[in-house]
């Protein structure tokens, strides 16, 4: 793994087609701040990108506990991949790459899951599991035998509606820079708005659930994707049903950890003679006749700029911390209604796996009989969760070159576990006591349902919500910006252009959304506006 300190920074001589005239800093080297630098670098400006921290990647984080925690570029094992740990969407990527003459199945390695993910609830310890295929006749016939010949029907009539959904959104919602009630109707057309009324938008992603399922596993299994925009299923609008099949459509892997996707990226923009600075902090964004002018550095340095892209979440424009001109212009356009989304309590480690009962895979999810109760408790009393949803990845499983431990029983394996928590990490630091309850439920309910893992903390990095916002800041430990809590706030989200003249935004705190892909998709459509207000065209 490549690390890049502020006296080392990454500097090219000024790429061929690069303008001095069309000067843009990027704040921010998550996938959202790599992707327009990409970008903006291909159509000709050029591009500064600032990193707080010592590398890029934003959330695409690795870690490495035990031994090897303080040698990040050992190779004696891969880190452990600690944020998103799947490519969805890939065709976003594809046609990212495409459009500066690159391929992406060239620059990395993919591999496609045969196992979307494995699945097993407490009430019965574990005795009966699902297994979601990428091969939908596999997960058809695994339905069939789990809930039953009806609601397998069920099953299908859920799939057709969500591909549907999926079709008549994504260009309406994803693709579309600025989207409204107005132009999604335009788009849609009597036979989507039927569609759309189908599904009650105005439900919540549970209601609407339950007409579609009779047996509330399938019910539960489906409304976890609620959780993948950091929202509630009681409060997440029907539509986010689609999300169903951007997992059926496909999930990869990526060779070497999903770190690889930034590095690379990273790499692409060093190719086109962008720079990166890390450990280095934008404190103040400057501004001259109410537009952008330069960004002021905690490296005391005054970096001009015709343009900037904000890849942070946008709660830190509104809080001040990029300084209190842009506040002043920002603060009037704050929606106050707006709800910061989930935060989670994770733990990166090296440990023994003992399947008692239950055939671990790269993606599993562990249900509690209350999920209700869990979800309450997160948005209503800002706590941890009593009866936690757990999310396992066992990321040297599913890829074919280890069916199973048990050939090895004493060996080690690298696991990400993950549990849903509030975004209260710059308010709140949750006692020892809360944080000992809360980790005896979620490594109990693996044991219930046959899961063992031999857990040494000498080989355990845990990450709480605290943690979380330090690493992002003015976010609570929100990882998914704001919650997607009723129909209406899919049109609420921030856009890419500002009230700021020439401050653009991208990233998962604004449209379309949060996920590796919209936050990719954001810096698409933000890229865009920067080289319309730049004068530049794609090359």
């Amino acid at each position: 793994m490549n690390t890049h300190t502020n006296s080392n920074q990454i500097n090219k001589p000024l790429h061929p087609h690069q303008s001095t005239n069309n000067k843009v800093v990027v704040v921010g080297a998550g996938i959202g701040g790599l992707v327009s630098a990409l970008l903006l670098a291909h159509s000709g400006a050029r591009v500064t990108v600032i990193e707080g921290q010592s590398q890029c990647g934003g959330k695409l984080r690795q870690l490495w506990p035990g031994s090897l925690g303080k040698n990040t570029n050992s190779n004696e094992y891969q880190g452990i991949d600690s944020g998103p740990t799947v490519l969805t969407m890939k065709w976003v990527f594809e046609e990212i790459f495409a459009s500066i003459g690159a391929n992406l199945e060239s620059e990395l390695k993919l591999t496609q899951l045969s196992v979307l993910a494995r699945h097993a609830w407490s009430e019965d310890s574990g005795q009966d599991q699902l297994t979601l295929y990428a091969d939908p006749l596999q997960s058809e016939d695994a339905v069939g035998r789990f809930a039953g010949s009806a609601e397998l029907r069920r099953f299908k009539n859920f799939c057709k509606t969500a591909k549907s959904l999926y079709a008549a959104l994504e260009g309406a919602i994803i693709r579309e820079s600025s989207p409204s009630m107005r132009k999604l109707a335009m788009s849609l057309g009597p036979r989507g708005l039927a569609l759309l009324a189908g599904i009650g938008p105005m439900k919540s992603l549970w209601d609407s659930l339950g007409s579609y399922f009779n047996d509330p596993r399938l019910q539960q299994l489906f409304a976890r994707y609620a959780t993948y925009c950091g929202s509630s299923p009681w409060s997440a609008p029907a539509t986010l049903m689609l999300i169903a099949q951007v997992e059926m459509d496909g999930v990869w892997s990526v060779a070497g950890g999903m770190r690889s996707l930034a590095q690379t990226i990273e790499r692409l923009c060093i190719e086109k003679g962008v720079q990166f600075k890390y450990e280095t902090l934008c404190q103040r964004i400057e501004l001259s006749n109410a537009r952008v002018a330069a960004v002021q550095t905690n490296q005391d340095e005054r970096i001009e700029a015709n343009a900037v892209v904000f890849n942070g979440d946008i709660d830190a424009l509104y809080s001040g911390l990029l300084g209190p001109q842009v506040q002043s212009k920002m603060l009037p356009t704050r929606d106050p209604k707006t709800e910061r989304s989930l935060s989670a309590l994770t733990w990166s480690m090296r440990c023994k796996v003992n399947e008692k009962r239950f055939n671990l895979d790269r993606h599993n999810v562990f249900f509690q009989n209350s999920y209700d109760k869990e979800f309450r408790d997160i948005f209503q009393t800002k706590r941890l969760p009593l009866t936690p949803t757990v999310y396992v990845c066992a990321q040297e499983r599913g890829l074919g070159v280890r069916a199973s431990n048990k050939q090895d029983s004493v060996s080690e394996e690298s696991i990400f576990c993950l549990i849903n928590a509030p975004a209260s990490g710059d308010v709140y630091s949750f006692t020892n006591e809360e944080l000992e309850l809360c980790e005896k439920e979620t490594f109990s309910l693996l044991s219930r349902c046959g899961l063992q893992l031999e857990r040494d903390p000498q080989k355990t990095i845990q990450t709480l919500p605290l943690h979380f916002h330090q690493l992002f800041p003015a976010t609570g430990g929100a990882l998914y910006g704001q919650a997607t809590h009723g129909w209406l706030q899919v049109f609420s989200r921030s856009q890419a252009t500002t009230p700021v003249k020439g401050l653009f935004l991208a990233g998962g705190s604004v449209h379309p959304g949060p996920g590796l892909p919209m936050a990719a998709m954001s810096a698409r459509l933000g890229a865009g506006a920067v080289m319309e207000h730049l004068g530049l065209t794609k090359r």
